[in-house]
């Protein structure tokens, strides 16, 4: 395996899930093992002292009673005291008043002298029990107490082993470990299938995703979960929108092509028919010029869309933002293409209920403003009328747009800010127009982080609504 592919094993949501399945698995069984052990230990040295605590107790009892300090030759309680020194694996001495070891289950420090803290305070009558783990042993000391005088006349001392409770640990130990690999080895086999499980619908995702790329399928069908359901149907929401939009592109495409090569055509027909006649009068040659150059405007006219176009899309950071006053800029537009509204026959009336100024890009503000009015008198009707009113709040200045046109088919009103779209494209090519007024216009307003709304009834007319923040919101 190439070092390639383990990294991208490594990245993969498979070695992920086989990861977060392991830990889920062994995680609690270690947990259990080190507290199974620890809570192991620890009872097994409880319980062992409350056994020996409970046999010393009896013994204590047995050696006041025989009165063994005085004569330790009593067979009973040696018995007995050999007796539980063996049971337990211990070691026991019994002190008298005077500090001295007159019985050692071991025969090595009878006769002498033993002062401990523990055998202290067990002469003030304390019952001391301590677990030594390092050394392995539990010690005990029980004091010896007159039962008549209640006095204090001696110390049982009472060593005993912790061996076999660290031998029985560790073998649990080691059956637990046993147990736990088994179980991990079960866990990775389970992890791994559940894995694959859960990522196979992704891959098949990314099957078909390569199918639709080499034009096998045209849709996604993923319902393996809700979630793979929703990517399939949002992937295919996705790319019947890429399908629409290509086929828009292809269009345009075709469109601007035509528009582009019906000007030259025109031109070159006319310069051939100047060339090929001699002696060309005067009157129609102005004519034949005259027309080449509304040819010329009509080429610049489709050029400088599509620049416009290409400019709108880049970002807001090539806006050049200034202090302007928009009512001054809505009556400079419409000064201008006041000659063409009367050359159509053609109202223009522009209404500002406030004197506005704002925080705005002027070219691009003016490019978008004058399509929108300009679309108003291209498509309206004789005699007809579009009104531009300006109005505005503490926060925002508003710009309306109201033609008595022709309208927009209710079916074409979501797609006519589309780049490439065209509602009457026999009509727009009549007049002139190249489908792009709109989208420069939305991209132009949007970049001012604006909002436009349309609204429009066929055969009746359209109202574009343009709300725009009179201060420049930065991103």
């Amino acid at each position: 395996m190439s070092k390639k592919a383990i990294r991208d094993f490594l990245k993969s949501l498979k070695f992920r899930l086989i990861l977060l399945f392991l830990l889920i698995g062994i995680l609690p069984s270690f947990v259990l093992r080190i507290g199974m052990l620890s809570s192991y230990g620890k009872k097994a040295v409880s319980n062992r002292s409350v056994d020996v605590l409970s046999q010393a107790k009896i013994l204590t009892n047995q050696i006041v009673f025989n009165n063994y300090l005085e004569d330790a030759s009593s067979e009973i309680v040696n018995s007995q005291i050999n007796q539980l020194s063996n049971i337990y694996d211990g070691r026991i001495m019994v002190i008298d008043g005077n500090f001295h070891i007159i019985k050692d289950t071991y025969a090595l420090d009878e006769g002498k002298t033993i002062v401990s803290e523990e055998v202290i305070r067990s002469f003030r009558g304390e019952e001391i029990s301590k677990h030594d783990s390092e050394n392995g042993y539990i010690e005990m000391t029980i004091p010896l107490i007159e039962a008549e005088s209640k006095e204090t006349v001696g110390v049982l001392l009472v060593s005993v082993s912790t061996d076999s409770i660290v031998l029985n640990q560790e073998y649990l130990e080691n059956s637990t470990w046993v147990i736990e690999l088994a179980s991990g080895m079960l866990t990775l086999l389970i992890a791994i299938s559940l894995a694959r499980m859960l990522v196979r619908p992704l891959r098949r995702m990314g099957n078909e995703i390569v199918e639709i790329q080499d034009g096998y399928k045209d849709k996604m069908e993923i319902a393996s979960y809700t979630e793979t359901e929703t990517i399939s149907s949002r992937f295919n929401q996705l790319f019947g929108r890429m399908k629409v939009i290509d086929e828009s592109r292809e269009e345009f495409v075709s469109n601007v092509s035509h528009e582009l090569k019906t000007p030259l055509t025109s031109m070159k027909v006319l310069a051939d028919s100047l060339n090929g006649q001699e002696d060309v009068p005067l009157e129609l040659y102005k004519e034949f010029m005259s027309d080449i150059g509304n040819e010329i405007d009509r080429e610049t006219k489709i050029i400088n869309d599509l620049l416009s176009l290409v400019k709108m899309s880049r970002s807001a950071a090539d806006l050049n933002i200034s202090s302007v006053n928009i009512n001054e800029l809505l009556e400079l537009i419409l000064k201008r293409l006041r000659p063409i509204a009367e050359m159509q026959r053609i109202e223009l009336v522009l209404e500002s209920f406030r004197p506005v100024s704002a925080e705005v890009d002027e070219v691009k503000l003016t490019l978008a403003i004058t399509n929108l009015v300009e679309n108003g008198i291209k498509y309206n009707k004789p005699e007809g009328w579009v009104h531009v009113t300006l109005n505005a709040d503490h926060q925002y200045f508003y710009v309306k747009v109201e033609d008595s046109g022709i309208g927009i088919p209710e079916d074409s009103l979501e797609h006519i800010y589309e780049r490439f779209y065209r509602v009457d494209k026999s009509h727009s090519r009549e007049i002139g127009g190249t489908g792009l007024g709109l989208a420069i216009a939305r991209n132009s307003i949007l970049m001012h982080r604006g909002a436009i709304k349309v609204f429009s009834t066929e055969g009746e007319g359209t109202i574009f609504n343009v709300r725009i923040p009179l201060t420049y919101i930065t991103s």
